[in-house]
């Protein structure tokens, strides 16, 4: 994750965290579990995506960005990227 989100998320920062493979929903869930309301500020009210948050797994953009099904193997690592917008 990139350092911003350790901000609001400190449970998390400066650790690995494992999750169990399955798609990026099932991750994000994984993930929520252990920091409540991480899901809320990486997914819209549609639980998709939003706008300026990029997923990889491994060196490949999750392309589902509405349903969240691209799938994770079982020895992948989720990247998560927050672009910066603004003037």
């Amino acid at each position: 994750m990139t350092q911003h989100l350790y901000r609001f998320f400190p449970q998390l920062a400066n650790r690995t965290i494992t999750v169990p493979a399955g798609s990026i929903a099932d991750v994000l869930r994984a993930v929520n579990e252990m920091a409540p309301g991480f899901a809320d500020y990486v997914l819209d009210e549609h639980g998709a995506l939003r706008r300026h948050v990029t997923l990889c797994i491994d060196d490949t953009i999750v392309i589902d960005r509405k349903t969240l099904s691209d799938r994770v193997p079982e020895s992948g690592t989720v990247y998560i990227f927050q672009a910066l917008s603004g003037g």
